[in-house]
C-alpha cells in the first residue's frame, strides 16, 4: 500500500456546530431519509449492516454505547470484525506502540485506526471493503477534571484518513449524555466509512463543533491536485492507478453524480455491459460541466455507496471527449436527457461547429454512447430515435434496447421526494 503524503497535501478540513443542516446532506439508496428526518442509532445500524464494509474497532475512554448500537440490531457480524476497549496507559501502549504524551489527540486516535486497519485487513477476506477505527475521549467521571471534556476519533481505509474531533461543553450534561455524544459521533464515522449518507443527529450545544480533517491517501490527492488524470476505487474499496493492467481494455461506462446512487444505476450499467458484452465501471468526477465541484469529503461519501458493487474511477473530467482520452475505445452509456444536452449547441457555445468538434474528438478516443430511453409524461416513452444526430454522426450513438433496461427514476426525483416529505 502507498504511504499517505507527509507534508505534500493540506487535510481537507471542515467544521460542523449543533444539528447539521438537513437541507444540505446528501441522500442515500438504503431507505433512510435524512432531509425528512435523522436516522435514529438502530436505524443507522441496520443501514450500516447492509453494506458489505468490514471493520475493527478500538476505543478508549468513551464509546461502548456505540458499539452497543452496533450489536443491537441483527447483521453486526457482518460489520463488526473485532472491538477492542482500552482502559490501561499498557495497553494504549501496546495497541499503538508508543506511549502517547496526551492521550485524547488526533494523532492518537491516527495511531489507533491505523493499527485497526491492518487487522481488518488481516481478518478479512479479500474481496471485503475494510476500515479501522480508533477513538480516545475523555468525559465526565466520579472525580473532578480540571482539562477538556473531548472527544477524537479517525477512519483509516483505502480513500486515506478522516479524523472527527469535539470538545464537549462541561456541565451541558451528565455522564451518560456525553458517552452518548461521543458513540452519536463514532456512529456517525462508522456510517460515513460504509457510504451510508444519512448522519444521526448530534445534539450538540452552541458552544460546540465537530471538527472533520480528511487525509486523502497519495492516489487521491493526486487526482483532486490534478496531478494524476484518474484513480479506480475497486469494489473492494482498494485504490489503484490503472483499472485492469491491460491498459487497453474497453469499458462501459456509467458516469455520474451519485448523490444518492440507486438500484437504477446499477441495473443501467449491468444492462449495458450485458449487451455490448464489456466490463462496467461506474466514473465520479469530480468537476463537473454543469454542477458545482465535489469535494474529497462528499467524493468519499458516494464512492463508499460501490463497495461491493463495482468499480469506481474518480477523475477530474467534466467532458465526454475527456473521459473518452482517458479510457479509449470505452462505451459511455448515458440516459436520454444526458444525451439530449450532449447534443445541445447553447453547452457549446451555441455553436454547432464546435458540437461537431467536440463530436469527432469524442470519436478520435474510439468512444461511443449507448442511450438508454426515457419515459416524458406528454409524449410516452423517448428513444435515441427522437434526437436530433447530426448528419455524419451517428455511428457514434446506438440505442439500448427498451427490453434490455428501463427504469423511470431518477437521483433527482429521489431527491426531490425527499422534500416532499419534509
Amino acid at each position: 500500500m502507498r504511504p499517505f503524503p507527509q507534508g505534500t497535501s493540506s487535510p481537507q478540513a471542515r467544521k460542523e456546530g449543533g444539528k447539521p443542516d438537513a437541507a444540505s446532506k446528501p441522500g442515500d439508496s438504503n431507505g433512510l431519509d435524512p432531509r425528512h428526518r435523522a436516522a435514529t442509532p438502530s436505524e443507522l445500524a441496520t443501514a450500516i449492516h447492509a453494506t458489505p464494509h468490514k471493520m475493527v474497532m478500538a476505543f478508549a475512554g468513551a464509546g461502548a454505547q456505540a458499539l452497543a448500537w452496533l450489536h443491537g440490531v441483527g447483521g453486526s457480524s457482518r460489520t463488526v470484525l473485532s472491538a477492542v476497549d482500552i482502559y490501561n496507559e499498557a495497553s494504549m501502549h501496546d495497541w499503538v506502540g508508543f506511549m502517547p504524551a496526551r492521550f485524547t489527540s488526533r494523532r492518537v486516535a491516527r495511531a489507533m485506526a491505523k493499527r485497526a486497519y491492518d487487522q481488518a485487513r488481516q481478518y478479512a477476506d479479500a474481496p471485503d471493503a475494510v476500515f479501522g477505527l480508533g477513538s480516545s475521549a475523555t468525559i465526565a467521571t466520579d472525580r473532578a477534571k480540571r482539562g477538556d471534556h473531548r472527544v477524537a476519533a479517525a477512519v483509516h481505509d483505502a480513500f486515506g484518513i478522516t479524523t472527527y474531533s469535539l470538545t464537549i461543553e462541561k456541565d451541558a450534561r451528565d455522564r451518560a449524555g456525553e458517552e452518548e455524544i461521543v458513540s452519536l459521533l463514532l456512529l456517525r464515522a462508522v456510517a460515513d466509512a460504509c457510504g451510508v449518507l444519512a448522519p444521526p443527529d448530534l445534539p450538540l450545544t452552541g458552544a460546540e463543533q465537530v471538527e472533520i480533517e480528511l487525509f486523502p491517501s497519495e492516489l487521491i490527492a493526486e487526482v483532486e491536485r490534478g496531478e494524476r488524470q484518474f484513480v479506480v476505487i475497486r469494489s473492494d474499496g482498494a485504490v489503484v492507478s490503472s483499472p485492469a493492467l491491460n491498459s487497453g481494455q474497453r469499458w462501459v461506462i456509467l458516469s455520474g453524480a451519485y448523490n444518492p446512487a440507486h438500484e437504477g444505476h446499477l441495473d443501467l450499467a449491468q444492462a449495458a455491459a450485458d449487451h455490448m458484452s464489456l466490463p462496467p465501471l461506474f466514473e465520479l468526477p469530480l468537476i463537473n460541466a454543469e454542477k458545482a465541484p465535489i469535494g474529497l469529503f462528499e467524493a468519499r461519501l458516494r464512492a463508499q455507496q460501490f463497495a461491493g458493487r463495482g468499480a469506481l474511477a474518480l477523475t477530474r473530467a467534466p467532458l465526454f471527449m475527456e473521459k473518452a482520452a482517458l479510457f479509449p475505445g470505452s462505451v459511455f452509456v448515458v440516459g436520454l436527457d444526458t444525451a439530449e444536452r450532449i447534443l445541445e449547441p447553447r453547452f457549446y457555445g451555441g455553436s454547432e461547429e464546435r458540437l461537431k468538434a467536440a463530436l469527432r474528438e469524442f470519436g478520435a478516443h474510439g468512444g461511443t454512447f449507448l442511450v438508454a430511453g426515457r419515459l416524458d409524461k406528454a409524449d410516452g416513452y423517448k428513444t435515441l430515435r427522437d434526437l436530433p444526430v447530426p448528419e455524419g454522426f451517428g455511428g457514434l450513438f446506438e440505442e439500448l434496447p427498451e427490453g434490455s433496461f428501463r427504469r423511470d427514476v431518477s437521483s433527482t426525483e429521489i431527491r426531490a421526494g425527499w422534500g416532499e416529505r419534509r
